[in-house]
């Protein structure tokens, strides 16, 4: 007889996607340092505890965020990678429920500890991780576009807060914001088997597989025509450079994705979207 586990660190550490967080914390402290450089009363961005107040904060809701879905999506796990199951193995689901909840109750105070406005963008942001795990993830696109916005959101929420370089804030909001909808919806090529099993209604499901990749194509469009937007706006001959050497990865990646038609393709290329969003990230060195 197995008895269930009521906790394990080594499963506590696979639900919170520790290197994910670490992407997360990096990108906002980038912003900080790199684009926003001080607060308005002139001192460094660094010395200012209420920055570290929003990183921390948006690194538990993004954890409760990881929990609580795979606490709904505990079933379609056992069917698309069940060697990676955590709930119920690793830790029973009531202690998730209750993690879950502590986190994003810290994070919303730690909020209140920086302004109202930050306080309620947690809030908003933990509601949205709940109902996206709960219902929206099994709805075709909605889902998708619901966790691309907030991770622009972790971005955006540094200049919302210091109310400095908010053009410059946007453009790396809007290349994450991109990158993570074509990410969603490369995952959900990917776990086509099992949401089709437990009745989601994922793009992959509704469309087709063909069609799906030509919404990722179009995505990927309208994704370089907004980035060229803001550039030109910026003005700014180094990050045109920049990211035009990024575009050349793109292109790959795109290229990529037209070849791509095995579970194991869409698993390789869910990597390299994280690995263009870091090396967008470490362009704001340039700035």
């Amino acid at each position: 007889m197995t008895v269930e586990r009521t906790i394990s660190i080594r499963g506590l550490f696979r639900i919170s996607r520790p290197i994910n967080l670490l992407m997360v914390g990096f990108a906002q402290f980038m912003t900080a340092y790199f684009l926003v450089g001080t607060t308005n009363a002139g001192l460094p961005v660094l010395q200012d505890y209420k920055l570290y107040l929003i990183i921390f904060s948006t690194l538990l809701i993004t954890a409760a965020g990881y929990m609580i879905n795979d606490y709904y999506d505990v079933k379609i796990d056992y069917v698309n990678r069940p060697n990676e199951v955590v709930v119920g193995k690793g830790i029973k689901r009531r202690v998730i429920i209750l993690l879950h909840s502590f986190l994003n109750f810290t994070a919303i105070g730690l909020g209140y500890l920086v302004s109202p406005k930050i306080a309620f963008i947690n809030f908003v942001a933990a509601f949205l991780l709940w109902i996206y795990s709960n219902q929206l993830k099994r709805e075709p696109f909605i889902g998708n576009v619901t966790v691309a916005f907030l991770t622009g959101l972790s971005i955006y929420i540094i200049a919302i807060h210091y109310q400095k370089a908010e053009l410059l804030v946007l453009t790396y909001a809007i290349f994450a914001f991109f990158l993570n909808l074509i990410r969603e919806i490369i995952k959900d090529i990917e776990d086509r088997q099992g949401d089709r099993k437990h009745g989601c209604r994922t793009l992959p499901i509704v469309l087709g597989f063909r069609k799906t990749k030509a919404v990722i194509f179009l995505i990927a469009a309208v994704f370089i025509c907004a980035i060229l937007i803001v550039m030109f706006k910026l003005d700014r001959p180094i990050i045109f450079a920049y990211f035009g050497g990024l575009g050349i990865f793109f292109m790959y990646f795109m290229y990529r994705i037209y070849l791509a038609d095995r579970k194991d393709h869409f698993t390789q290329l869910s990597t390299i979207a994280k690995i263009l969003m870091l090396v967008g990230t470490l362009s704001m060195g340039l700035l």
